[in-house]
């Protein structure tokens, strides 16, 4: 298969897939400041690759993945049920969204793609991609934000046969949870899948919590949003021509660009996110050749749950993140070193304490609106994810997965999202999303070049064994 064609990807069936009644869930579910302000985003769409187990058929996976399934959609049993929109009584202007926990089921979708090879998965980049990855998850939810028809299920899983493997799809309504929540699930579900085919009793190891957090002050939930339907606040986000690259980055090489802007900036305390995150700002901000007085963000998501006091789990099932920002003007931020820039990013970082998260809270309720992909600066970078979440722990029974990828939703030029690397140890990649034209200075950039690692040897990727099933 070359770049610039697409086999076409042959869907097999469609299932519905509903789990046993779960007692402990409530059948209605309202939405906290967190959830309701993702009403407009697209579903995160996040997917693993295989290669095939020596011991399986292709349809025993499906049957194995299908079964696993729906037992662990018992345990998540909100992803099992709809969103409502309702109108707030009386005729006025404001709604609020609640969720339906009635069991109606998540989809699942067996799909093979005949041409296209476990490699053709890993080594695709560039302007391509998007297209490309886009078959290996539903279609029809491919573009769609949380209300393109209030009947669609939470959350679609599609399993697509591939030459020498199988890429696991899931597409899952940001609602309902974060990218934190988003790994749980999946990570539950190969521990799920691992327990059943060795005729093990099914007890998680970290079971979610459903309860959502609410700020007090403001009365009981649900929260009133001031539109009287989606349509006021469902906003469609401008469609760019992107391109998309991996960027590997090995432990080591991290470990001099921490160490250089600690050095840089002497204050010791400067992580080695806060430094990468400083690069990635500096080398697209010199790529998109920006003028000196112009003002340029870097902006980062977040986590919550253990900066509240009390915490909240760490199995907290929702949405728990909040977006902080740094800002200065071209000329300072390429004037001085990665040092001072990391230290902007580092102060922002540790400036995230309990209360500032309910301050944040506390204004949001106090004016609640929709967020869009429309609001982001086109001068600023936003980096989302985590090199902590547990991707290459997914196993279901088969082996380690040879590589972590993301469909089309929620893209725009100066979108960075962190995976961790494949081979571990501290290392992390980095899916980079930028106009054609910033990609091509990237890729040239120089401060950036001394950084990157190259990619993991695909002999290496390929080499992985898998466990006996």
């Amino acid at each position: 298969m070359t770049s610039l064609t697409f086999p076409p990807v042959r869907i097999i069936k469609t299932y519905t897939v509903t789990p046993r009644h779960n007692p402990e869930v409530p059948r209605q579910l309202h939405l906290s400041a967190w959830d309701v302000g993702m009403l407009s985003t697209h579903y995160i769409q996040r997917g693993l690759l295989f290669t095939y187990p020596p011991n399986l058929s292709a349809q025993q996976i499906i049957e194995r993945l299908r079964s696993s399934l729906e037992e662990a959609l018992f345990h998540f049993y909100i992803l099992s049920g709809r969103l409502r929109v309702v109108s707030c009584e009386g005729g006025g202007v404001t709604c609020h969204v609640e969720v339906e926990c009635e069991g109606d089921g998540a989809e699942f979708v067996h799909a093979v793609a005949d041409e296209i090879g476990v490699t053709d998965v890993v080594t695709m980049g560039g302007q391509d991609l998007p297209k490309f990855l886009k078959e290996f998850f539903p279609l029809d939810l491919a573009h769609a934000v949380n209300f393109d028809g209030c009947t669609k299920p939470l959350l679609t899983v599609q399993v697509t046969e591939l030459i020498g493997g199988i890429f696991i799809g899931c597409t899952f309504n940001h609602v309902i949870g974060d990218g934190t929540s988003f790994w749980h699930f999946f990570d539950a579900w190969a521990e799920i899948t691992r327990c059943k085919a060795a005729g093990n009793e099914v007890i998680l190891s970290q079971p979610p919590v459903h309860d959502r957090w609410f700020i007090g002050g403001y009365g009981e939930p649900p929260i009133k949003l001031p539109y009287s339907s989606p349509a006021e606040f469902v906003v469609r986000p401008l469609t760019l021509l992107l391109r998309e690259k991996m960027f590997h980055f090995s432990s080591e090489s991290l470990a001099k660009l921490k160490e250089r802007a600690n050095q840089e900036y002497r204050k010791g305390i400067i992580s080695t996110f806060q430094a990468l995150s400083a690069l990635m700002w500096r080398s697209i901000t010199r790529a998109r050749c920006c003028p000196p007085d112009q003002k340029t963000s870097c902006q980062l998501i977040i986590q919550n749950r253990a900066r509240l006091q009390p915490p909240l789990s760490p199995n907290y099932f929702g949405n728990s993140i909040c977006l902080i920002s740094t800002s200065t003007t071209a000329r300072e931020l390429l004037d001085n070193n990665l040092g001072w820039s990391s230290w902007l990013a580092h102060q922002i970082v540790s400036n995230h304490t309990d209360s500032a998260i309910r301050d944040q809270t506390h204004k949001y309720m106090e004016d609640p609106f929709v967020y869009n992909g429309n609001m982001f600066d086109k001068h600023s970078i936003l980096m989302v994810g985590s090199p902590w979440f547990n991707m290459y722990g997914c196993d279901f029974g088969w082996g380690k997965p040879l590589a972590a990828r993301c469909s089309i939703g929620n893209k725009f030029d100066g979108k960075i999202s962190a995976y961790p690397g494949w081979e571990g140890g501290g290392s992390v990649d980095l899916e980079v999303c930028l106009l054609p034209e910033y990609m091509s200075a990237l890729e040239r950039d120089e401060e950036f070049l001394a950084v990157v690692s190259p990619p993991i040897d695909l002999e290496v990727l390929l080499g992985t064994s898998n466990k006996d099933v």
